[in-house]
């Protein structure tokens, strides 16, 4: 009777699929009128068809129950991670996600010191190899200042990034074009004529105008390792973006999946929060929030395991921790209360309170370090900016800590309004309403991210026979340790890049609460809402179902945007 139902979901998926992804042909249809390029309609029915079959293969290890013993969700997860983010990266394609191209910068410079090549120039900027100008400068116009020891971009403003396309940025059926004719049709780059005309080597080296991010390399590992293997193959400027993405959507998953392993209930919580579309879209992108978002599932899974699994722990789990926060701490400061997750585990596992304040402080003591390290500055300007004389990321008047903790009123104010009427923006870029950068085109319909909502809630709540585990003090813990990263995103926004007379926080992004999104679901769980049966597989498959539905929908957008 299972099995029979299972097929029948897949048949149902299975031809919903197609109608839509046929109906979403006439768009692709109406670009391919306008711009010509036929190819495009290719393109779109290789990749429906990948779709068709990766939702069949989906259904298959999810729902179908044969004789043999049923796939485990963490056997299922590296197929339905890894098959979801190629697809995401392939339908958004580098430098499309949120500061992708800073990101990628810093990784660049990474991978150079494992080269034992130049990274940076005089200046601090980025050393590129020229060819490379081009994920940076699509259309060539760069004026080449060869003078110096490396090309540069002369004549162009490093603060203004002004006539400058940056590839990717925004995704329209020129980008499409131009991955094209570069990876299939073998066309030149701007920069790789001008280096043939020049008679530069394909090594000479170019300063990018661009900023990388200024953050702990640790962050960065994944990415560079894929452009170092690029550049020691000599691989184009296409191909080295796509590999180093290529890597970090290899950590995510692996990372997620030593997280799933690790966790001792609520398994399908962190399977769902990984399925998100802006989860999938930025792990195949070269964003440093891989790191964070790996790291922060995989502290979560430990905290859990160590507290309710675990008899004792072992020194190894400590270090584990202590690393974690060494690594993600520093890229963004606002996740420091996730440490209080270590709190749930009884002090009796540790053998005692001495060996757990020396386990506490190992962890606060690596985090500290490494916030000292990469941070300080930034931290000491913060705190000792007087009041009235902060500016914002944009040079307006902005709020100081010194000026906020004089006047709480204010501060609390801030909140309050940001929560009232941005709350509804925070939900949709969480779950993924405008991906790209933030690109209202390039959307998630409504209705998609109502049923991701849904989905998570869902599987949020206790099955039949499903004991509670997380109750009482421990459950208003994680609420609070939650709470608490939420206010710290905010507080460092308003310091940041609020100017002083917005009713609300500027620059609060849905995507920074995808961390602490396990924790809170898990918390989430109670006695009042009990489902009638376990769904949860039938759910997780319908989530993958969405999102392939998401990615045909999104490559019919873009080649409407001739």
């Amino acid at each position: 009777m299972k099995n029979r139902q299972g097929y029948l979901t897949i048949g149902i998926m299975f031809s919903a699929l197609t109608v839509l992804g046929l109906w979403h042909f006439l768009d692709v249809r109406t670009g391919v009128s306008v711009s010509g390029d036929g190819w495009l309609a290719g393109w779109y029915l290789a990749l429906f068809a990948v779709c068709l079959a990766f939702l069949a293969l989906l259904g298959r290890v999810f729902l179908s129950q044969g004789q043999g013993k049923q796939w485990s969700l963490v056997r299922i997860y590296p197929i339905a991670g890894l098959g979801l983010g190629l697809l995401y990266l392939f339908v958004l394609p580098p430098m499309s996600a949120p500061d992708e191209i800073s990101h990628y910068l810093t990784a660049y410079d990474l991978s150079s010191r494992m080269l034992g090549r130049p990274a940076r120039a005089e200046d601090g900027h980025v050393l590129v190899r020229a060819e490379d100008w081009f994920l940076e400068d699509a259309r060539g116009n760069y004026l080449v200042d060869d003078s110096g020891p490396y090309l540069s971009a002369a004549g162009i403003d490093r603060e203004d990034e002004t006539g400058i396309v940056l590839f990717g940025q925004e995704v329209t059926e020129d980008t499409y074009r131009m991955i094209h004719e570069i990876l299939i049709e073998g066309k030149e780059t701007p920069q790789q004529r001008m280096l043939r005309e020049s008679g530069a080597g394909r090594e000479t080296l170019a300063v990018s105008p661009l900023p990388p991010v200024n953050t702990t390399p640790a962050a960065y590992l994944p990415q560079a390792a894929g452009i170092a293997i690029a550049r020691i193959l000599r691989l184009d400027s296409l191909k080295l973006a796509y590999l180093g993405r290529l890597c970090n959507l290899l950590f995510f998953v692996g990372i997620t999946w030593l997280a799933l392993k690790r966790m001792p209930f609520g398994r399908e919580v962190l399977f769902g929060v990984a399925l998100l579309p802006m989860t999938l879209h930025l792990s195949a992108s070269f964003s440093y929030d891989v790191m964070i978002l790996a790291g922060m599932f995989l502290l979560t899974a430990v905290c859990m395991d160590l507290a309710y699994r675990q008899e004792r722990v072992r020194v190894r789990d400590v270090v584990l921790l202590a690393v974690i926060m060494a690594v993600c701490g520093p890229c963004k400061m606002i996740y420091a209360p996730m440490m209080g997750l270590c709190l749930l585990i009884p002090v009796k596992k540790f053998g005692g309170w001495k060996r757990w304040l020396a386990s506490a402080a190992a962890v606060a003591a690596a985090f500290a370090a490494a916030m000292v390290l990469v941070n300080g500055a930034i931290i000491l300007r913060y705190a000792t900016v007087e009041a009235g004389a902060a500016l914002t990321s944009d040079g307006e008047a902005g709020y100081s800590l010194t000026l906020l903790l004089h006047q709480p009123r204010l501060l609390l104010r801030m909140f309050y309004n940001t929560v009232v009427y941005q709350l509804d923006e925070f939900h949709l870029t969480m779950v993924g309403a405008m991906l790209g950068n933030l690109d209202p085109q390039m959307n998630v319909p409504y209705l998609l991210v109502a049923f991701f909502t849904l989905g998570l809630l869902m599987l949020a709540f206790r099955v039949p026979g499903e004991s509670l585990v997380v109750t009482g003090g421990r459950r208003i813990w994680i609420f609070v340790v939650c709470a608490a990263c939420a206010a710290a995103a905010m507080l460092s926004m308003l310091i940041a890049c609020t100017p002083q007379g917005s009713l609300v926080i500027e620059g609060v992004q849905g995507r920074y609460f995808l961390p602490l999104l396990p924790a809170l679901l898990l918390a989430c769980k109670n006695d009042l809402l009990v489902l009638t049966k376990d769904g949860n597989r039938s759910i997780l498959y319908l989530m993958c179902c969405a999102n392939l539905y998401v990615l045909i929908r999104l490559y019919g957008v873009v080649c409407l945007r001739v």
